[in-house]
Parts: structure tokens; sequence; C-alpha cells
């Protein structure tokens, strides 16, 4: 044999082995649990797949409200979460469930309705508008699942003195999107994130009645889970999304997200420290 046709069957055994070993080499994958308002605005996919093609990681979203994502991340299965449930946050950073916590993003909660606005609460203070809407007994849908929003309703309702309950009050346990559509099939109130509103603003005829003060600012955050509860490598993994998530590329692509479908942008970016 030749030494040229002995150089060549070496290369391509080489070859050969090379793609055998990238076949069987499996692409790391992480699990992300978030909140179904992230997940419903469409955000997550725009600033998902940037991430899976650059760093060659793949990202397993679970969408469910924030009280049941802290919960996955307390059982270990998901390594990186984001939430808005600040006080529950914290509550799980002191537990020493999660390992590093940052704020991500934020928008507003916003108060929707009919378009017809049957308790005239447009443009009222929003403990305001909600004791007007208890007081008229007009139709409320509540996510009662105990998300970020579902906890903010709750507190809302705690600071007017009243504790909601009757007909006019239907606990769903769903997510945003399904409330806002129920909402918008019973004529109801809600509350929603800005973010999931625009997504579903043209496939609901609800309006925004209510969308200013302090009470409403609705805050994400991002969260790695402890190794204790998952492992050191997801953990990495997830420090990696983590990095990328509060990095200056990710920044703008949470910047601009929604602006040219909503002429609005959908969230802002945290200034980062």
């Amino acid at each position: 044999m030749s030494p040229a046709s002995v150089t060549f069957r070496l290369a391509l055994l080489l070859s050969l082995l090379l793609v055998t070993a990238c076949a069987t080499t499996p692409t790391p994958t992480l699990t992300l649990g978030t909140t179904t308002s992230a997940y419903d605005s469409g955000i997550l996919n725009q600033l998902l797949s940037p991430f899976e093609r650059t760093y060659n990681i793949k990202v397993k979203v679970v969408a469910v409200g924030s009280g049941q994502a802290l919960e996955l991340g307390r059982r270990g299965d998901v390594d990186i979460l984001l939430v808005h449930s600040p006080e529950d946050e914290e509550k799980f950073m002191a537990q020493g469930y999660g390992r590093w916590r940052q704020s991500l993003m934020y928008n507003q909660f916003i108060l929707v309705g009919p378009p017809s606005d049957p308790a005239q609460v447009r443009e009222l203070e929003i403990r305001e508008a909600m004791i007007r809407i208890a007081n008229l007994k007009a139709s409320f849908v509540s996510r009662g699942d105990g998300s970020g929003t579902h906890n903010k309703e709750r507190k809302l309702w705690t600071k007017t003195g009243i504790k909601p309950q009757g007909e006019w009050y239907l606990e769903v346990g769903q997510g945003m999107g399904e409330t806002l559509t129920l909402a918008s099939e019973k004529g109801a109130y809600t509350l929603s994130d800005r973010g999931t509103f625009l997504a579903f603003r043209d496939k609901v005829n609800l309006s925004i009645l209510v969308d200013k003060g302090a009470d409403l600012l609705n805050i994400y955050s991002v969260i790695i889970v402890s190794p204790a509860y998952t492992s050191p490598q997801r953990s990495a993994l997830a420090q990696k999304l983590a990095d990328y998530l509060i990095s200056p590329p990710a920044r703008a692509i949470i910047s601009r997200f929604g602006q040219e479908q909503y002429g609005e942008p959908l969230f802002t970016p945290m200034e980062q420290r």
C-alpha cells in the first residue's frame, strides 16, 4: 500500500471518528422555569434563540405562574428562573434555594376591562378602581393561580380592605392569556401585565383602563437555583444564561421588543450595577 493511500485512509478514519464523536455528544440542556406572562408575550423566544445559537445550549422552557415556578426551583426541577413575585423571590433566596438573583426588566400591571367600562374606573387610581368594581359587583376575573400577577392582585385587594367574593368574582386558576380571553368573553375586568395584554390585544375585546401608579410596578428577576438542588454542571449552564440575559446584547433585545409590532416596547431593561 502506497504512503499516499495510507495517509488518505488515516485521514478518512479520523474524519469518521470526529463525526461519530459529534453525533454521540448530546447538546447540553438546561431548564428555565418562568411565568406565563413572559412566555405569552413572546420575548423569551427573542432572547433565547441567540443564546442557543451562540452557546450551543438548549433551553427547555416551563411556563407556569411565578409561585409554581419557584416551587419547581425548590424541587430542583428547573435550573434557572425568570419570575415576577418579589416577596416570594426574597423568601426563596433566604431559604437557600437560590444562589444568585438579579432584576432583569420591568413593565406595569394594568387593569383592563370592557371598552364600555360599566364601573366607570377609567384613569382612576388602582385601589379606588378596585373598590368601585367591588362595590358595584362588576364582573372580575382573577387568575387565582398563585402567580406573580395573582399575588399582586391579592395585595391590591388587601390594601383596599376588601375580601373579594361572590358571583361577581371568578378565580380561574389559569395563565394570563386564558384569563384575558375569559374576561373578554364575560365582559369582565382583570389585572394583567402590560406585555401579555399587548400581545393579546387583537384577540380580546378589552381596553386598558388603569395603568399608572407605583402600586402597578412589575419587576422580573432572574434566579439561579442552588446547585444543592440541581447539580454543579446544571448550575454552571444556568450561570451562562444568566450572564447573557443581563448582557448589553440581551438588554438591547428587551428595550426594543414590541416597538415595531405594538408601537411601544413591552418591557424596559433594568439598569445593571
